[in-house]
């Protein structure tokens, strides 16, 4: 018994002391602490099955929608379409790390960060974003540098000075999961691994962030929406309205700079990074539509899209075209009517909402039912049937039936749309929230 006390009073002492050879296996210690947190503006949408597909006539008979049943893990999504307002913080990072970058050339100590807090000398120097921008400052260096930001002269309308906002663009890479799981696997039990070169799955885009705001004019012959086209994004009285006019790849290219934006705060503050935010698969759109209400036609439950005192309960084209009878004219602000039963807004209605998912006619028939998820990266000079992507909820233009939640179209990835907006997710980290089973 004094042996065993002795060396358990060691073994405690040892680890009190911090030391890492006890002669047990305790896994890696001293691991950071880690405290769920849940993103800004986000609802919790729990781990749940549910019936995929339409619970209603299929109007158009196109077949497209097959029942079944789907899993889905947990996780985040936007309360709310995104913004204009909050899509502009994404336009003006990327404007001024432009701005940052092209100052650096004449300042250098002034516009970057050679070291960190620590006085080590970075590899890859940052971007100091704490320096002022001095956007009118009447140096001529300082404007030559920031020339090529704005319209040449000739372009400049009252010949005011605008930022030229075809020059707007985000680059970033992201990892190709598929052509790493599928490169970076070896052929048989005791074959060489191929493919462990990283750059043959390690993707770059470059993505011009400016929304089309000329999609108010384009979309619709012989209607006057040059108003919308000229104030809607920046205008202040349209800062609450979900941005439109966004293509596939901008709302993709977003969601990796937000990402960016909350991990880089997370690492500053010494806590371990979370999930990326992303588009929302098409079952994971479809599973908080509903709103726990399986088998619901509509975000709200049942199979009406009035509620009991004759109003509409989302912003659609009701009556044959009575577009004011809902409430709205275009889009209505992103947290108008009331939300679904996990707290999320206009899924239904306002604007419809790119998913991450290539859309295929029969995708429902060899998709997985587990979080269902059928992709496929389109190159530019693929044909466009590769380039379809499913939107999901409907918009202020459609009919009834497309704003079910069973519902299912497509645009095409390169396009955008004055009636098409999107929302982000991000994966829970853990099987789901008060586990302790």
């Amino acid at each position: 018994m004094r042996r065993i006390l002795f060396f358990l009073t060691l073994a405690i002492v040892a680890v009190a002391c911090g030391s890492r050879d006890t002669g047990q296996l305790t896994g890696v210690l001293d691991r950071p602490a880690w405290y769920d947190i849940d993103p800004f503006g986000t609802v919790y949408i729990p781990m749940g099955s549910f019936t995929m597909g339409g619970n209603d006539q299929d109007v158009p008979y196109a077949h497209v929608t097959k029942a079944k049943t789907v899993s889905v893990q947990a996780f985040y999504m936007d309360d709310t379409e995104i913004t204009n307002n909050e899509y502009r913080q994404f336009v003006h990072w990327v404007r001024d790390s432009m701005a940052l970058t092209l100052l650096a050339d004449i300042d250098e100590e002034l516009y970057l960060i050679m070291e960190d807090e620590y006085g080590r000398e970075l590899d890859m120097p940052n971007l100091n974003w704490r320096a002022r921008i001095p956007w009118n400052d009447p140096d001529e260096d300082v404007q030559d540098a920031l020339m090529p930001l704005f319209y040449p002269p000739a372009e400049r309308i009252h010949g005011l000075k605008r930022i030229d906002t075809r020059r707007l663009i985000y680059e970033y890479t992201w990892i190709n999961y598929k052509k790493a799981a599928a490169k970076g696997r070896p052929r048989h039990q005791y074959g060489e691994p191929e493919g462990l070169d990283r750059t043959s799955f390690i993707e770059r885009d470059r993505v011009e962030v400016y929304p089309d705001t000329l999609s108010w004019v384009a979309d619709f012959s012989y209607s006057f929406n040059e108003p919308m086209s000229n104030t809607y994004f920046w205008h202040p009285a349209y800062d609450d309205y979900p941005v439109v006019g966004i293509t596939w790849k901008q709302a993709t290219a977003f969601g990796h700079w937000r990402s960016q934006l909350f991990n880089k705060f997370l690492r500053m503050a010494e806590v371990p990074m979370v999930q990326d935010f992303r588009l929302p698969t098409e079952s994971e759109w479809e599973y908080a539509s509903r709103g726990g209400l399986d088998l619901s036609s509509y975000p709200w439950g049942g199979p009406y899209i009035r509620n009991d005192k004759g109003c509409f309960l989302a912003n659609f084209k009701p009556l044959r075209g009575n577009y004011v009878d809902d409430g709205g004219f275009h889009t209505v602000p992103a947290a108008s009517y009331s939300p679904n039963d996990y707290g999320l807004y206009c899924m239904s209605g306002n604007v419809s909402e790119w998913t991450n998912n290539a859309y295929d006619e029969s995708a429902y028939s060899f998709a997985h039912d587990l979080n269902t998820d059928y992709q496929y990266d389109a190159e530019d000079n693929e044909l466009p049937v590769f380039k379809r992507k499913v939107i999901r909820g409907g918009s202020w233009k459609d009919v009834g039936y497309y704003i079910q939640t069973g519902s299912r179209t497509y645009e095409y990835q390169d396009t955008a749309k004055c009636y098409i907006g999107f929302r982000n997710v991000m994966t829970y980290l853990g099987r789901a929230k008060g586990d302790r089973m």
